[in-house]
């Protein structure tokens, strides 16, 4: 029970195959309060069933793009838990499918936009009015999903490679301004997994193979690894760690070839 006693909110579930539902899931199995949003009422029904199984309380909806709805959030957040927030999971990406195929140059400037806004700027826009609700418990956690394709070249992933990389360098500068108030900021880098993200990948099969086929240990990342990595940044055992991109890939990233 790592994480008892704790409350926890994650942003950017949309199904049983979204990476914020493996942390929500492993939250709870370890004790956590959780606290869900959806990001459209398209995902609404979907959303309220999986918090069923795991307890959680829904309060929503939360686009990104759309400030009057995260301020919406936080203040229903602030009053169903006046005691404060410990952790905050950001799981959220987006470009258009037609941008994570072809070339990078080919990228549009509304794709580029899109996928900066949503992809890496809203952890600075949900981190925060989260930080006052951390300071009330004397500090928290911030956690983020990143991708080896921010730091090298992956067939296809072309706009959302930048992205990721633009949302590393956003948690090391939040990790610096949030620290004084004893608020971590880190990112997982996780291996690629079938989640409904890697669905608008073309090729993405491929990827898998070229993983397993070449990581260190011979396999491909499975969703439990990745959730145990998020519990132990979410509970105490993490308190001295910030700033930083925590690799769960099976080692694929160590490889030159």
């Amino acid at each position: 029970m790592l994480l008892e006693n704790k409350t926890a909110i994650v942003f950017g579930v949309a199904n049983q195959f979204s990476a914020g539902w493996f942390l929500a899931e492993a939250f709870h199995r370890e004790g956590a309060r959780l606290i869900l949003t959806y990001q459209s009422e398209r995902l609404e029904k979907n959303v309220r069933s999986l918090a069923e199984e795991i307890s959680a309380t829904v309060i929503g909806p939360c686009d990104v793009t759309h400030p009057e709805e995260v301020e919406a959030v936080y203040t229903s957040v602030e009053r169903q838990f006046p005691e404060g927030l410990d952790v905050l999971v950001h799981s959220l990406a987006f470009a258009p499918r037609e941008a994570l195929e072809g070339t990078y140059a080919g990228t549009s400037r509304e794709a580029f936009n899109t996928a900066l806004e949503v992809s890496a700027h809203s952890l600075s826009v949900l981190a925060t009015p989260a930080a006052p609700l951390m300071a009330k418990r004397g500090g928290g956690s911030i956690m983020t999903l990143t991708y080896l394709g921010a730091e090298r070249v992956l067939p296809n992933y072309n706009v959302m490679g930048v992205a990721k990389a633009a949302l590393e360098a956003a948690a090391r500068y939040l990790a610096s301004d949030l620290g004084p108030q004893n608020i971590r900021v880190n990112a997982i880098s996780a291996g690629p997994m079938k989640t409904s993200a890697a669905r608008g990948i073309k090729d993405f099969d491929n990827i898998l193979n070229v993983v397993k086929e070449r990581a260190p240990l011979r396999r491909n990342v499975e969703k439990e690894e990745v959730a145990d990595v998020g519990v132990f940044l979410a509970s105490h055992l993490s308190r001295g760690v910030t700033g930083e991109v925590i690799y769960v890939d099976a080692g694929y990233h160590i490889m030159g070839m």
